[in-house]
């Protein structure tokens, strides 16, 4: 099919109908210093898709992939071991091409993967339901903060100082849009996460408390005792988890107190895939199910009694009126789901718990090593497979040297917090079932030399 660009008279007659004086209108909410002014400088207009692949190649070989150094970078995104049957199972034809079962009668096999998927979610959350997944953790984030101020009628949010950055943005921009309030505030590199600031802030005012668990520096905070502040003022408590693979050796955070529970759901079944596409998870009590966003699956029994699956609840906009929508998921992270369903089957409840302690052991040994550094501090009393560091100049600086000598040497919270100059030396680091101890060590004598 050939493509037929709009002639001038189209664009004028498109644009007339929505009442934009041109083009450029419809990007008036981009800053204009993301704007250019034309084509991008330097890149020429046209070329071979020899000369591209060539030049492609070159570029990403630039690249110190995570597979290929001692890598120790987490912050939302883990580098686990994803069994090569998760791969081949994803890719069969039945679940590759599979879309939103619209149809329930044709989707079977998708429903009954959703209705497993949402099983296991609830049991890792300890939610009493869960839905059929979301796009990432930050809009699940972002959505649950929304469902709180409908359930409340409340529009302010506190989000604690040890949420991710990355999901106090997400949050920040839809908030824009919608009139909540978020109060939001940056970590401070204690020991301990200071939950009693963020029991202070709640008010009656106060639609939801967002806490990350473990939270964006390592810090495990005292979750119940915040649920019980929280419920006090009649707020509900969101409990974000960004390292699913932690609630096989912590408790979950809905038997906690917590009324709704997000999370991010790459570190099973999933790769680092350069940042996405990932999983979204999304749990609450069963009261609330009905304000939860997305779509729910549930099992039935046909006419002969023979065991099928229907989508149980689907409150988004492609389905009933906008305005009585709870969210505007248009699809979902289907094939991530899976994969994550997958890999948690293969695990068992046993063999998830084994891998938390493999994983809890590995970083015990990471910041044993790292604490044997001279100028180097470990922050954290307490912590799953993820701690900071405060190191005695900038981290940037010394993740970029690390890398020289071929070290992947953790997150600076400088580069999460630009702007916090009492972060800029703080170092947060992972380890997994892949680190070895020969990472560590080599971890261990790079930062040595580095700060040397």
């Amino acid at each position: 099919m050939r493509y037929l660009p709009l002639t001038s008279a189209d664009r004028a007659e498109m644009l007339g109908v929505i009442g934009a004086a041109s083009v450029d209108d419809l990007f008036a909410d981009v800053p204009a210093a993301a704007r250019l002014p034309g084509p991008v400088p330097g890149l020429p207009h046209h070329a071979s898709e020899m000369a591209v692949e060539r030049h492609m190649t070159a570029l990403a070989a630039q690249n110190l992939s995570a597979g290929a150094a001692p890598f120790f970078l987490g912050a939302g995104a883990y580098r686990h071991h994803v069994p090569a049957s998760v791969d081949h199972l994803i890719q069969r034809g039945e679940f590759l091409t599979a879309y939103t079962p619209y149809q329930p009668e044709i989707a079977q096999g998708t429903l009954q993967v959703l209705f497993e998927f949402q099983t296991q979610v609830a049991r890792l959350l300890g939610t009493d339901v869960a839905n059929a997944s979301m796009y990432d953790g930050s809009t699940a984030c972002w959505e649950a903060i929304a469902m709180a101020a409908r359930i409340t009628r409340r529009k302010r949010a506190v989000l604690s100082g040890g949420l991710h950055p990355h999901y106090v943005s997400t949050a920040a921009t839809m908030a824009r849009f919608t009139g909540d309030v978020l109060e939001t505030r940056a970590p401070v590199l204690d020991a301990v996460p200071d939950d009693d600031a963020v029991i202070a802030a709640i008010d009656a005012e106060t639609s939801c408390v967002v806490v990350q668990y473990p939270d964006i520096l390592g810090r495990i905070p005292d979750l119940a005792k915040i649920a019980a502040a929280a419920q006090a003022h009649g707020a509900l408590v969101i409990a974000v988890v960004t390292e699913p693979v932690a609630l096989g050796l912590i408790e979950a955070p809905g038997k906690l107190g917590a009324d709704i529970v997000v999370g991010e759901g790459q570190a099973l079944g999933v790769g680092l895939q350069f940042g996405g596409p990932y999983l979204g998870l999304f749990g609450c009590r069963e009261k609330y199910v009905r304000q939860m966003p997305g779509r729910l699956c549930g099992q039935t029994v046909d006419a002969t009694g023979k065991r099928g699956f229907v989508l149980t609840l689907s409150t988004r906009e492609q389905h009933i009126r906008r305005e009585k929508a709870t969210s505007n998921i248009c699809t979902n992270a289907g094939l991530c789901a899976l994969a994550f369903s997958i890999h948690m089957t293969l695990l068992g409840g046993a063999g998830l718990a084994k891998l938390a302690r493999v994983n809890h052991a590995r970083a015990q040994q990471l910041a044993a090593r790292l604490a044997a550094v001279p100028g180097v501090t470990v922050l954290n009393r307490a912590y799953f497979n993820e701690f900071t560091v405060i190191l005695p100049r900038d981290a940037r600086d010394v993740v970029r040297e690390l890398a020289d000598r071929r070290v992947l040497g953790g997150v600076s919270l400088g580069r999460l917090y630009p702007q916090e100059t009492a972060l800029a030396n703080g170092l947060l680091v992972t380890a997994t079932e892949l680190t070895s101890p020969e990472d560590i060590e080599a971890f261990g004598t790079a930062l040595e030399g580095v700060l040397a």
